[in-house]
């Protein structure tokens, strides 16, 4: 058999590699953009498995596939139509899908890549011979029908993007609330210093710090609720301009309906067809929130880093599980490189942010914003990223790592800000000239206190109990 396969579209003939499920358009695109090897991410090519799966329900169900139209499918094909839909959105065709995610910006090479596997698929599927140059099942007529590129493609964008964060982040983000939150409440009695400005400050319990931190992931959880939100209108309907041209009135709710059915999101048809054509502006609030989600994971992961920074010269107040030697030339040297490794995700989601800004703000002209491809990837790598980094550092990380109480309390006593809890007692420059003595004479408070007899032994034990500056008083 010949390495490659003749195959023609409009423009002519193009050279196939013999086997392959795609056709000429796939293989121009191939061709056109040896840019940077980065396929289409794979959720985004079962995205438009299901898109296509439930436009070809929804022309089915319209009788627009079988009706009076140029070669309507027979009952048999129709069938074909929707397996070979079905296993392309179950990931048995990722291999088909070769062109540069650096691409003509509507993504029509991907849209035509979808039609030509799905097609040649579905002609296989009833027996006849997918690499004959007359199509029975047309890659535009039948698997694109109804459809362009500029309302398909983004689409399955927002549906790929909606999942990824259904099934992968809010899911991720959860997990590691859990653990957090599990952490303040066990290591609620442990007492330690504050630490404002890096500076000493007034005691603290560990498990308070903790509740902190779960609570940011409480948050962030929500954004990512809310980041779903923002790509759930559907563009499917519009066509090529916003005008629905070439389509059934009822199609977009239609499709709407039928990826809420296949896939449990509340999807809908846009308010606005010439809005959701031309602008990303809800990619661009999907990422703004999955950005300040970096953010979050960036700080959680930096405070537990600098809480366990030791083990003898530092602060010591978390034991981190150990994963792997830390140096090259130190021997017994630990590093938290789980911390490093969710750092360096945000510090990427936080540069892909920048991408998505500027394709939404220049990309979109009049009816279709040409940056498409790149804002899908860059926003499903994201999501990725943050959901593998926080799952990996819940198991390698959070679930192990243990409180240090001897070194939470070790420096409690020492604080010159102690003294903060005197200024109902003694007033704040009376406290303030306290302290300076303190610090010049290298005693604590309570030994300075007591020294000068400022209160009554009895009260001045109650206004130093470091237990009692954890929680507010009447």
């Amino acid at each position: 058999m010949s390495e490659f396969r003749i195959e023609r579209d409009s423009m002519g003939e193009v050279r196939v590699p013999a086997k392959a499920y795609y056709g000429a358009q796939t293989q121009r695109a191939v061709e056109n953009f040896p840019v940077s090897g980065w396929p289409l991410a794979p959720a985004l090519i079962h995205a438009l498995g299901l898109v296509k799966l439930a436009a070809a329900n929804v022309n089915r169900d319209l009788g627009k596939l079988t009706g009076s139209g140029k070669n309507p499918l027979n009952e048999a094909q129709v069938k074909a139509l929707l397996q070979a839909c079905r296993e392309v959105a179950d990931g048995r065709f990722d291999a088909e899908f070769p062109i540069d995610v650096f691409q003509t910006g509507s993504g029509t090479s991907s849209n035509m890549n979808a039609n030509e596997v799905v097609g040649n698929r579905a002609i296989e599927l009833t027996g006849g011979d997918r690499f004959a140059a007359d199509k029975p099942i047309h890659p535009n007529d039948h698997v694109n029908m109804g459809q362009s590129t500029n309302d398909m493609f983004p689409t399955a964008i927002h549906v790929a993007v909606a999942m990824g964060i259904e099934r992968r982040l809010v899911p991720a983000l959860d997990r590691l609330r859990t653990v957090l939150a599990r952490k303040a409440d066990e290591w609620d009695k442990i007492i330690k210093i504050g630490r404002t400005h890096l500076a000493d400050a007034t005691p603290l319990r560990l498990g308070q710090e903790m509740s902190g931190f779960a609570r940011q992931l409480e948050l962030s959880v929500e954004r990512a609720r809310r980041a779903q939100k923002a790509v759930l209108e559907l563009p499917a309907g519009g066509t090529a301009v916003g005008a629905g041209i070439n389509t059934h009135p009822e199609f977009g709710r239609r499709v709407a309906e039928a990826l809420v059915k296949e896939s449990g999101i509340p999807f809908v048809e846009a308010a606005n067809h010439f809005e959701a054509n031309a602008q990303r502006d809800g990619l661009v609030e999907c990422h703004g929130e999955l950005r300040t989600i970096a953010s979050t994971l960036f700080n959680v992961a930096n405070n537990i880093r600098w809480l366990a920074s030791g083990p003898r010269c530092a602060f010591n107040e978390i034991k981190l599980p150990d994963r792997q030697p830390g140096s090259s030339i130190m021997p017994g040297k630990v590093n938290p490189v789980m911390c490093e490794s969710m750092m360096q995700v945000a510090a990427r989601v936080m540069g892909n942010d920048q991408t998505i800004l500027v394709s939404g703000a220049a990309g979109g002209q009049f009816q279709l914003n040409i940056m498409m491809p790149v804002m899908g990837q860059t926003t499903l790598e994201s999501i990725a990223i943050l959901a593998g980094v926080t799952n990996a550092f819940v198991e390698f990380c959070a679930e192990e790592m243990e409180p240090n109480p001897e070194a939470c309390e070790a420096s409690v006593e020492g604080s010159l800000a102690m003294v903060t809890s005197l200024i109902p007692y003694i007033g704040y420059d009376e406290s303030a000239k306290l302290a300076k003595e303190a610090m010049r004479s290298g005693k604590t408070i309570r030994e300075l206190a007591l020294e000068k007899r400022i209160l009554p032994e009895e009260t001045l034990a109650k206004a130093l109990d470091p237990w009692g500056m954890t929680e507010p008083k009447a």
